[in-house]
């Protein structure tokens, strides 16, 4: 299954405004004996454009990621058959009908094409120390009923290029925060870095073990935060960016002691 060409233009597109706000740095790598095969990058989530500088790095190592996307970003009138050309999946993970949807994923995997970029925590973290929130095993599933291969990605930076801003666009006013907050992205010039680690061993867990698949999220999550930490190395406890408009709630069980 070939990349669709308008996912192709809006990847070329997305690495033009990636270049545009920050500086990307890439490390790490995707072993070479899983290019091309059924593949999972899981990944933290810090910020409105992550997923845009993830795109970028993806593209630096040489995959077209595919998401798995609430459906109401499916369901907009503009942006959904967009989506839908793209080749992302639908995922609604508050309806009956998530596993449904993570079993499409599995299959949709097995039939080849590009990798599925997943978030565990399913939204952007609201630790007040920006480690991962717990998340849930929805990634974990798929990559043991699956026998799919996970990458955990770390991301640092992102969360620089535009404020959290509002849970809901009414008019103009509200989308003030992400545009003030973007241009000060472009003049200050922020670092986005994302690390791509080892594949996550999973081989000794089991899709029909009762408890495999929360071991398997946890040693998903462990990883990513193993990541996170030489990447804020110097911002340990608290980010030194501070976003007004992000609230901060719970504290995060990954964060290292």
């Amino acid at each position: 299954m070939s990349t669709p060409l308008i996912w192709r233009v809006l990847m070329a597109i997305d690495r033009g405004f990636v270049a545009l706000t920050g500086k990307l740095e890439v490390s790490g790598d995707i072993p070479k004996e899983l290019l091309g095969k059924p593949l999972l990058l899981a990944s933290n989530h810090i910020g409105n454009i992550d997923p845009m500088v993830l795109i970028a790095a993806c593209r630096k190592m040489g995959v077209n990621p595919r998401f798995m996307l609430a459906g109401g970003l499916l369901d907009a009138p503009v942006a959904g058959p967009i989506l839908k050309a793209s080749g992302h999946l639908r995922v609604d993970r508050r309806s009956a009908n998530a596993g449904e949807a993570m079993h499409r994923a599995v299959e949709a995997l097995r039939e080849g094409g590009d990798p599925i970029a997943v978030y565990p925590e399913g939204k952007i973290t609201l630790d007040p120390g920006m480690w991962p929130e717990r998340g849930k095993t929805g990634v974990a599933r798929m990559a043991l009923g699956g026998g799919i291969p996970v990458i955990p990605i770390s991301q640092w930076g992102a969360h620089e290029g535009v404020y959290w801003g509002n849970l809901s666009v009414g008019g103009w006013r509200d989308l003030l925060p992400y545009l003030t907050s973007w241009l000060r992205a472009i003049r200050r010039r922020p670092t986005f870095k994302v690390h791509f680690g080892k594949p996550v061993d999973l081989g000794d867990l089991k899709a029909e073990t009762m408890g495999d698949a929360r071991r398997a999220h946890e040693r998903i999550m462990l990883a990513i935060t193993e990541g996170l930490v030489p990447l804020r190395l110097d911002e340990p406890d608290l980010p030194r960016f501070h976003d007004p408009t992000r609230p901060t709630t719970g504290t995060s069980p990954w964060r290292p002691a």
